[in-house]
């Protein structure tokens, strides 16, 4: 194991440089994404005139065929469109929404505790108004340039003549054998015998194929209205667990509209979602956290590094999991979360000697009392997409209709309501979106010009894997297969997490030396990438994953 481990590290440029990089000189167009064929789809729609949105669609659409574990249109998503011609940055906001049904105790067990894992996920209760289909139709309305049918064909013939199934997917059916319960999934997914569908079987979606072509014709309509929004229902609601999913909640689902969050870091300005996803802020305020450490200076495998990036990631997360949920139900102090003052302050608890260990939140100006897939997307005319989609778990919510997963979103939410008497910011409500650490995000030079587009799979992971891929870019001028082949380094305010087999694996003793509970284990990614060049763009998709880019 060690030995593969130290090859896998040591040829780990050039496997990038093979594997997820572009060795076409100076790319004007580019796709990352988290599968070839979903990349293919969405270079063919550059090359017919298609704009970035265009082809975040027909990506998606792919997506949701071979990476069913991860995304597709039974989930949500949020999206970032960046317009060269203006400069301006619109902020799509297609997260999953609870039921009007939904009750801020429906994830506690009759003893009032929170339910196990499992029994929450693989559940009715679980199943959000899936939200990314609406998202996808509103930002076409407004930035596609070819038609809405034609975005679909790709996955529509993908699914109808079938795909190898690939590593991740056919590592997901190997882990998940309680998968074959569900009827729909057993068919496609398994043998006769029981046994899972192994690495390079073929599997063909026409049930998907069905309903994709469904909504490519009818648009979304389609989707959430009449039969296929008939059959979500009934699924959910005759669950053995049922949720109180309807049709009203299908039909009255709309995306959001909202504006870009955007900071300050060193010469750079760092643009990313704003709540109800915590990625954004989070990303923000490590960043500011860490920026008079000077962090460029030191290399990536460092001590110092290591420690400053997970000190400043505790405090972050001690402030999200305190404060950030749906701006529609709770006031979210993002101003003073991010102001110079308040940073200053909570700054002076990081020790280059010593780790503060678990922190509380702090308390900021403003303040009143009371799983999953990333694109990154270029097209010939500037304009980009960062765009973060999921079902949340592995295959969601574990039931499938008409060949699509729902999701599981609403375990996203927090299980308790009330924490010591006091609200929880992220509680269940009735039509509320569940807090999110998706972080799509979007790079800009002092001249406001583009030049990085980023984020990352993962859960709440993802704000460090977002995070470390944009300081191995800006810190230490690192290639986009270079930044995010990077060791990884997390903390959500508690254990320090080190990426076994990895040079930062080996500065546990220090770190432990240092005071942090560390935890080296296995870490999945899930990040893509785009980076400005002198000419062109380089592109890159997470190592550790399926991915690939691609440009021309």
């Amino acid at each position: 194991m060690k030995l593969r481990h130290l090859l896998a590290t040591a040829s780990l440029l050039l496997l990038v440089v093979c594997r997820s990089s572009v060795s076409v000189a100076a790319p004007q167009v580019m796709v990352a994404a988290a599968h070839p064929l979903a990349v293919d789809a969405g270079l063919e729609v550059l090359r017919r005139g298609g704009s970035a949105v265009d082809a975040a669609i027909a990506v998606q659409m792919v997506l949701g065929v071979v990476e069913p574990q991860a995304s597709g249109i039974g989930g949500g998503g949020f999206l970032l469109y960046y317009e060269a011609a203006t400069g301006g940055i619109t902020v799509y906001d297609g997260r999953e929404t609870a039921p009007a049904g939904a009750k801020p105790s429906m994830f506690l067990n009759a003893d009032g505790k929170p339910l196990g894992y499992r029994e929450a996920v693989a559940s009715g209760i679980s199943v959000g108004v899936p939200g990314v289909l609406a998202m996808l139709e509103l930002a076409h309305k407004e930035h596609g340039k070819l038609a809405w049918a034609e975005l679909f064909t790709p996955a529509i013939t993908v699914a109808r003549e079938g795909f190898a199934i690939p590593p991740r997917l056919a590592a997901w059916l190997d882990r998940m054998p309680f998968l074959r319960e569900e009827a729909a999934l057993r068919a496609l997914y398994f043998n006769a015998d029981g046994t899972p569908k192994k690495l390079g079987d073929r599997v063909a979606n026409l049930d998907l194929a069905e309903t994709m072509r469904l909504i490519g014709e009818q648009g979304p309509q389609a989707f959430y209205q009449g039969a296929i929004a008939t059959e979500m229902v009934e699924r959910v609601r005759g669950h053995r667990r049922p949720g109180t999913l309807s049709m009203s909640d299908l039909a009255d689902y709309r995306p959001i509209k909202r504006e870009a969050l955007c900071g300050p870091y060193r010469v750079w300005k760092i643009c990313g979602m704003p709540p109800p996803s915590s990625g954004g802020l989070a990303i923000l305020q490590i960043l500011g956290l860490l920026e008079p450490f000077e962090v460029w200076r030191d290399k990536p495998t460092d001590l110092r590094a290591i420690h400053l990036i997970a000190e400043a990631s505790r405090l972050a997360f001690a402030d999200r999991d305190r404060y950030v949920g749906d701006p529609a139900f709770v006031d979210v102090p993002v101003a003073g979360m991010l102001s110079p003052a308040y940073l200053a302050e909570r700054r002076k608890m990081i020790s280059t000697e010593r780790s503060m260990g678990r922190v509380s939140p702090g308390l900021p100006p403003g303040y009143v009392e009371r799983g999953t897939s990333h694109v990154s997307i270029v097209d010939r005319w500037g304009n980009a997409v960062s765009f973060t989609t999921t079902v949340e778990a592995p295959f969601g919510a574990q039931m499938m209709v008409r060949g699509f997963v729902l999701n599981n979103e609403l375990t996203d939410f927090s299980p308790r309501p009330e924490i010591d008497g006091r609200p929880v910011a992220n509680r269940v409500q009735p039509g509320k979106r569940p807090r999110s650490s998706m972080s799509p995000s979007l790079v800009f030079d002092g001249a406001g010009k583009l030049v990085a587009v980023l984020g990352s799979a993962g859960g709440a992971r993802i704000i460090g894997d977002t995070l470390q891929a944009a300081i191995g870019l800006l810190d230490w001028n690192l290639s986009a297969p270079a930044a995010l082949a990077l060791p990884r380094v997390i903390n959500l305010n508690g254990a320090t997490e080190l990426e076994e087999g990895t040079a930062v694996a080996a500065q546990a003793d220090a770190l432990r030396g240092l005071g942090h509970q560390v935890q080296v284990r296995p870490h999945e990614g899930g990040l893509s990438a785009l980076r400005r060049t002198a000419d062109g763009w380089e592109g890159a998709a997470d190592p550790r994953r399926d991915g690939v880019a691609k440009g021309e």
